[in-house]
């Protein structure tokens, strides 16, 4: 599966709940090493991620991702060295401050494939490329900065906290402006780059009707994935990203009236005239909807 729709986030401690997201519809798991796992039980983490990953080597339906440690902290080396072995998908690169640190964890990767075996250039890099103020002003970095990279998503919990926030939503249940802001340089600063743009997490995972809402403005915006935090969450992402009979058989409608068109940049589709940006547009609901 080359870009996945929906990544669940998993305990990295927990073997139990790694498996129950291993049978879950999910696209991608992360295995988290970071928030959700205490120092405690860093250690016995990586080393039960590793086994997890080795166990689990054909990834045709479900991929396997690990959320590391920060770069600037002691522990990501530790989590790659530990990790890398298992061959992951990718790795989740959170606090990223700039395209630069992606250069820099992919030099990282690249020694220790060599070291473990493991194929050269196979494990991919996602940013969380706005939880630090610094980060919001680098959103055009990521452009050329490796091949590795595999998208670029955003977070308002962290950047809240950073900046000293009380909160990062409204009376409306809604994201103040700092925390939309964050959201739309991120979308910006993917497409920019030609990597895919992933969407935060939906926190209340016993809100079916919000998350199929914040799903459908995703993709509307131009997202292309979210991150879940519960095996619930799942089918309702997967089928937000795909786009609905209505939109496809319009889409067709622009596709077959450019193609009878004789060439002409501008042609009528059911009362409306649409011109070569609403034809691009048509491309990309058809190849997602036949990509899912």
């Amino acid at each position: 599966m080359l870009n996945p729709k929906s990544f669940l986030f998993v305990p990295g401690d927990s073997e139990r709940k790694m498996e129950k997201g291993r049978a879950s519809n999910a696209h991608a798991l992360v295995l988290d090493l970071e928030d959700s796992v205490s120092e405690e039980r860093l250690d016995a983490a990586r080393a039960l991620v590793r086994e997890f990953l080795q166990a689990n080597p054909d990834r045709t339906r479900q991929q396997i991702w690990v959320r590391i440690n920060p770069i600037e902290s002691a522990k990501m080396l530790d989590d790659i060295a530990q990790v890398v072995g298992g061959a992951p998908d990718g790795v989740l690169l959170p606090k990223c401050h700039a395209g630069a640190d992606i250069v820099r964890l992919a030099d990282y990767l690249t020694a220790l494939e060599r070291r473990e075996g493991v194929e050269g250039e196979s494990i991919r890099i996602i940013s969380v490329a706005t939880e630090t103020p610094g980060a919001m002003f680098e959103l055009g970095s990521y452009r050329n900065v490796s091949g590795r990279l595999a998208g670029l998503t955003w977070g308002a919990e962290d950047l809240s906290t950073a900046v000293g926030a009380s909160t990062n939503k409204g009376d409306d249940a809604a994201y103040q402006f700092t925390y939309q802001l964050a959201r739309s340089l991120c979308l910006l600063g993917a497409k920019a780059a030609s990597t895919p743009a992933i969407d935060t997490i939906f926190a209340n995972f016993r809100d079916p009707d919000g998350l199929q809402q914040e799903v459908r403005r995703a993709r509307q915006d131009g997202f292309t994935a979210k991150f879940a935090i519960h095996p619930d969450q799942i089918e309702i992402i997967n089928a937000g990203f795909k786009p609905d009979q209505r939109e496809v058989e319009h889409a067709r409608a622009i596709v077959a009236a450019f193609a009878a068109s004789g060439g002409q940049g501008t042609v009528q589709v059911n009362g409306r005239m649409v011109d070569k940006p609403h034809l691009t547009q048509a491309l990309q609901v058809i190849e997602a909807a036949e990509a899912n």
